[in-house]
């Protein structure tokens, strides 16, 4: 757990890690859920004297829904424009930042992993780290939608304490997650429902494991399956093979660290499996076009 300030606010961690925030609102009516204007959570972050662009982690989901003013948003290196109609879903464990919160508000859902009802197949897509991050609806019949089931669960979590349904509040979640899962989904190169269970238990697996091997092989004994297998699982669902997956994966993570930290290129070199620094500057040259040094520079330069 990431300790907390007297104000609730979890305190800056001492290790050069990224900041993780914990699910901690002050005050929770129900385990595991939380639903409140966006406008709210910039007015906490001030009041815990928070820069408004923090660069930050949690580890919960959060969605979104822009109603009102304009923004921006950067989820993984992406910077999303934010306007009415704009959906950001933001899972646990991506590095985010208000880049520059401007006058967008709308409604802004917490909720964990495991607060969805797990007789539904909403919990296999809150089991899944990855997954499109933004959606611009506009003035769409899906906004319609997604605004009246939030609606709903506003409704519901302010109800008198002792009045609210954690069930109906489950309910609608799953709904809201299923209306969801229906949108397109956009850049992601293939679809990742077409690579069915093989690819969900890989996704799974490599998020635990990425940082011990990148070997296809270690992943399809695990799992018992052939390498054959999780490629053709991959190609479906992403277009790419399984090698460049777990690459991939693991040159996200480098990123992230590199830009979000001061911890030293070595350090992170044996955090992600590379005992040697010198394979994992190839590595990481080899996959992003430049060095690691180069590449943190150039990010922290720009901020």
């Amino acid at each position: 757990m990431v300790p907390v300030n007297p104000d609730g606010v979890p305190a800056t961690p001492e290790d050069g890690s990224i900041l993780r925030l914990d699910f901690n609102p002050p005050e929770e009516h129900v385990g595991g859920f939380e639903i409140i204007d966006l406008a709210t959570l910039h007015e906490r972050r001030r009041r815990g004297r928070r820069r408004p662009d923090l660069v930050h982690r949690v580890d919960f989901h959060t969605l979104t829904l822009i109603t009102e003013g304009s923004g921006e948003h950067a989820i993984d290196f992406v910077t999303h424009p934010c306007r009415p109609g704009t959906l950001l879903w933001v899972r646990p464990g991506q590095v985010q930042s208000f880049v520059r919160p401007g006058t967008a508000d709308g409604t802004h859902l917490l909720f964990t992993s495991a607060f969805p009802p797990h007789s539904s197949s909403a919990d296999r897509l809150v089991n899944e780290w990855y997954g499109p991050a933004c959606w611009q609806l506009g003035v769409s019949p899906t906004y319609a939608v997604l605004s009246t089931l939030l609606g709903q669960l506003r409704a519901e979590y302010g109800r008198p304490e002792q009045d609210v349904s954690a069930e109906i509040l489950q309910l609608l979640l799953a709904t809201v997650l299923l209306q969801i899962d229906r949108l397109p989904h956009p850049g992601s190169g293939g679809d990742p429902h077409a690579g069915g269970e093989v690819y969900a238990r890989f996704r799974a697996e490599l998020e635990r494991s990425y940082a011990t091997t990148r070997r296809a092989a270690d992943y399809a004994h695990r799992l018992g399956y052939t390498v054959k297998t999780l490629t053709r699982a991959c190609l479906a669902a992403t277009g790419r093979p399984v090698k460049h997956v777990i690459d991939g994966r693991v040159a996200l993570e480098a990123r992230r660290l590199l830009a979000h930290t001061d911890e030293p290129v070595a350090n992170i070199a044996r955090r992600l499996g590379f005992p040697e620094p010198t394979n994992f500057g190839k590595f990481f040259t080899r996959h992003t076009g430049v060095t690691p040094g180069a590449f943190r520079q150039a990010y922290q330069s720009r901020c």
